[in-house]
């Protein structure tokens, strides 16, 4: 156990001090106990914003590459007295969460925060918990719950439309006809954004009968449409969309051929191999890359046989 002078001395480098912070100070705020937390937050009231948000953007990468680091309770303090855009790290960087006891602080944050970015990061971030909803991994209360604050959020009519479009993406597992009459109604939009939100939210929502809306889309004349198209085919995870993907990476967008690569490797099995052999002969340097590294992965994680 740390003694108490030897925590508050290092707590004092860490957040009064002008010198850049080392991977090993912050290592020191994982898993901090009751009477830790309590000291960073009397703390951290006090630190500057400048240094709050290099601490949360730091905490945020390191969390990141080592798993076995938990800043959720310290990350959650974060919140208090900062500005938006720290807030909205903060959250950010709770978004692979599995903690179920942060639901009732995002919900929070969801309904009460002043700040669109920090509403928009948080409603991506139950997306997390709706998915372990949809598994049966969460308790059926905290599901409704997630799902009555999400729907309550997105009908509310004084809320703006990113919010709507990213609490529809995140309530997407949670199938039922409401939610499926959201993802048609965003579907049939004139507004592009819109649009996009409904074919990510197809791919969440894990239903078979989305496909062929999903591939009608892939000859959009708008970017960002036929990247949904290919994450929603990844998220779907059917055979069916290998031949829609391998004419998706051969897209004039980047970010679209990119998609169309991580998607085959998603699906796997023998077809999605068969396409990603075919991808390595692309006119598309970086496609010839990713497909090799797909193909790796697969094999990897064992997803076909050589």
């Amino acid at each position: 156990m740390r003694e108490r002078n030897d925590f508050e001395e290092s707590l004092a480098e860490i957040l009064g001090s002008d010198n850049e912070v080392t991977p090993f100070q912050l290592a020191f705020l994982s898993d901090l106990t009751k009477d830790e937390l309590a000291s960073f937050r009397r703390a951290w009231i006090e630190t500057s914003q400048d240094r709050r948000r290099q601490i949360i953007s730091h905490l945020t990468k390191l969390q990141s590459d080592d798993p076995c680091l938990n800043f959720t309770r310290v990350l959650l303090a974060g919140l208090e007295g900062s500005d938006d855009d720290i807030r909205s790290q903060a959250v950010m960087a709770l978004e692979a969460e599995e903690d179920s006891t942060i639901i009732t602080p995002l919900i929070h944050l969801l309904r009460e925060d002043e700040s669109e970015m920090v509403r928009v990061a948080t409603a991506i971030a139950l997306g997390r918990f709706a998915l372990l909803a949809a598994v049966k991994e969460l308790a059926p209360a905290m599901s409704e719950e997630i799902y009555y604050n999400l729907l309550t959020v997105i009908e509310d009519k004084t809320e703006t439309d990113e919010v709507k479009r990213r609490c529809i993406e995140a309530i997407a597992p949670l199938d039922s006809s409401r939610v499926k009459e959201l993802i048609e109604q965003a579907y049939n939009s004139d507004n592009v954004k819109d649009r996009a939100t409904a074919l990510y939210a197809m791919g969440r929502n894990c239903n078979p009968t989305w496909l062929p809306t999903i591939i009608k889309e892939k000859g959009s004349d708008e970017p960002e449409i036929r990247y949904e198209v290919a994450e929603a085919c990844g998220e779907l995870g059917m055979e069916e969309a290998t031949t829609t993907l391998v004419e998706l990476a051969g897209d004039a967008d980047i970010h679209v051929r990119e998609a169309s690569v991580r998607a085959l490797q998603q699906i796997g099995g023998p077809s999605a191999e068969q396409a990603l052999h075919q991808l390595m002969n692309s006119p598309h340097q970086d496609i010839c890359e990713r497909a090799k590294e797909a193909l790796d992965n697969l094999q990897i994680f064992g997803f076909f046989d050589l």
